[in-house]
């Protein structure tokens, strides 16, 4: 068990812990005032310059097909995306964009296209990651046992981890503590079978050595559902929990001992 002492909510980790981003390691302001607005002023320009490089045209064709499923389904906001001349596909690209920006759509599509622009931020210096000071303490202890390994699980892309935790403004490329990253493409953060996912590619013996921090009640009854030892994040700007979740909470990685 990962649980040495209730009272104190000290946590004994013995092997992996896998964190979510958003409202555990990194506040919830800076996606939505810092990342969420940049991928929507600069959506359009980055398309523009890189629209027939070959991997903006994979992005594309990926966003292209979750925009006509979207047209299927009636979704508000998604438009249709002609196939030339390029100014009025990227037009419509970006009216498809913002309309999933605006709705905080976690499709795989949309975070690899933020992905690519939030690389052009931080390459530029106009963004730099913001991880809580007692999470790179943590993920530092951690990693100097020898023993514990230490993993991303986020509805953003993997480019997008990486550069987050690659670029932060106060402690450093933190990404040396780090042995993975998982996107979506294992599964949505509130299904079950995505940690069954993530159990098997970590390759431990059972789903309890591996703790699961989160700041979502659904995220985090998914992960006990598979099996995974769970603490909620309490961080200012989260969401309320229901009365009775029935999870051990913490409010600082400190609280969190190998």
């Amino acid at each position: 068990m990962f649980l040495c002492s209730v009272s104190e909510l000290l946590v004994c980790v013995q092997r992996c812990v896998v964190l979510d981003i958003e409202g555990t390691t990194t506040p919830i302001s800076f996606v939505a005032d810092v990342l969420f607005p940049y991928a929507r002023a600069n959506a359009r320009a980055y398309l523009a310059d890189t629209y027939r490089t070959r991997q903006t045209m994979d992005d594309v064709a990926f966003l292209v097909s979750q925009i006509d499923r979207d047209l299927a389904d009636g979704v508000p906001g998604a438009v249709p995306v002609p196939p030339a001349p390029d100014e009025e596909a990227i037009d419509a690209l970006v009216a498809n964009v913002e309309a999933m920006i605006d709705a905080d759509r976690k499709l795989p599509a949309l975070k690899q296209l933020q992905g690519r622009v939030w690389r052009l931020g931080f390459d530029s210096g106009e963004i730099r990651g913001v991880v809580y000071d007692d999470v790179a303490e943590a993920l530092a202890r951690w990693h100097g046992t020898g023993v514990v390994r230490s993993y991303v699980y986020s509805s953003g892309s993997r480019e997008a981890q990486r550069l987050i935790f690659g670029n932060t403004e106060a402690h450093g490329d933190l990404r040396r503590y780090l042995s993975a990253f998982f996107d979506t493409s294992v599964g949505g953060k509130r299904e079950s079978r995505s940690y069954y996912e993530i159990w098997q590619t970590l390759g431990v013996d059972s789903p309890s050595q591996i703790l699961f921090l989160t700041d979502v009640y659904q995220e985090a009854t998914a992960a006990r559902d598979a099996g995974f030892e769970v603490l909620i994040s309490i961080r200012p700007g989260n969401a309320p929990l229901p009365d009775d979740h029935g999870f051990q909470t913490i409010t600082s990685f400190a609280q969190i001992s190998v």
